[in-house]
């Protein structure tokens, strides 16, 4: 049968969506059935219904996220999977009952514009009884048809085109069909739940701060009341599924910003140890070598070295039915510091 591509679909859904909700209130720029990805409400907690009747809310059917507690702050940033892994672009999830399926696909059909084989085959599967009757009108209250979103901020990539399966029922209580591997189930939350993680500014303390001498080694920590485990929780509220996904620091690498100079320890890469990294500089500390930190062994001249600190973290995830915790891909954030090498003046006398 021949199926409306996924691209064509988007701009007929965004067209017409609007007026396919029952009962439905004003709803969040990206609240509303088939807007993608969804924020809670001013409570922080995720909601989203029926109407009591069998009707999809405005916030039912696509993913909710409570990022109550996630990292925040300008200089918060998004994890880049250490894997060429990403999170899905699209996933199916519940969309309308069957009177809004009705409604959303009767205009597509009346307007003629996807073509009489296309509309006669598609009536033929919805309403003629091959293999649905009437929309299911039978089983309202009973279950839900699922369809395809875009997840937020992925609309341009090609993967967003990857959900190309028609509409589908699918019964209350009952799991999507085996062979829809974007159908909404927790580890899929667990992944959307990822791309929405924000960990803090990877801004190593230095002493000397700033500025430093050749040869001198120079002391690197952080501040690790900032770095601290963060999780974002997605749901659909409609199928009483969740999953929250985790992200713990583990480890910080040091790029000097140039070949010419020496790492503590070697390998550029400090283990958080007991809940911090590194160690703060203490008078009388000069002649020891820090566990992490840098020596510089050339001077940056009129300018300065941009070092690199980045962060590793550990992520895993735990939802509905998955109680041990579940591994995801590590994920790193960094971010460049300027740091001045002067030349140790000496005196001649």
């Amino acid at each position: 049968m021949p199926a409306l591509s996924a691209s064509s679909r988007v701009l007929i859904s965004s067209a017409l969506i609007g007026s396919f909700l029952l009962g439905a209130g004003p709803a969040m720029a990206d609240n509303k059935i088939g807007g993608g990805a969804q924020t809670p409400p001013p409570s922080g907690k995720p909601s989203g219904n029926t109407d009591g009747q069998g009707g999809l809310s405005a916030t039912a059917g696509a993913v909710v996220f409570d990022l109550s507690k996630n990292g925040s702050g300008e200089s918060a940033g998004p994890v880049t999977s250490t894997t060429t892994w990403t999170p899905p672009a699209c996933y199916y999830a519940p969309k309308y009952t069957p009177d809004q399926l009705q409604k959303y696909l009767e205009p597509i059909w009346e307007a003629g514009s996807t073509g009489p084989q296309w509309d006669l085959e598609q009536r033929k599967k919805y309403v003629d009884g091959d293999p649905y009757k009437d929309f299911n009108k039978d089983k309202a209250g009973k279950g839900y048809w699922w369809d395809s979103y875009v997840t937020k901020g992925r609309e341009g990539d090609p993967g967003a085109l990857d959900c190309t399966k028609d509409i589908f029922w699918v019964d209350t209580g009952d799991a999507p069909p085996a062979d829809i591997p974007e159908a909404i189930t927790p580890k899929m939350l667990a992944q959307l739940a990822y791309a929405e993680i924000r960990v803090p500014s990877t801004k190593v303390d230095l002493a000397p701060a700033d500025t430093t001498k050749v040869n001198l080694p120079t002391w690197a920590w952080l501040d690790t009341a900032k770095f601290k485990p963060v999780s974002v929780t997605a749901s659909v509220p409609l199928l009483n599924v969740s999953a929250t996904t985790t992200a713990e620091p583990v480890s910080l690498k040091i790029e000097p910003g140039t070949d010419d100079a020496t790492t503590y320890p070697a390998s550029g890469v400090c283990e958080f140890n007991n809940g911090q990294i590194g160690e703060a500089y203490a008078k009388g500390k000069s002649d020891e070598t820090p566990p992490c930190g840098v020596k510089y062994l050339r001077s940056s001249g009129d300018g300065s070295y941009k070092l690199k600190a980045t962060i590793t973290w550990k992520i895993h995830w735990t939802g509905t039915g998955v109680t041990r915790a579940q591994n995801l891909p590590e994920g790193t954030f960094g971010a460049t510091q300027d740091v001045v090498v002067q030349e140790i003046q000496s005196v001649n006398r």
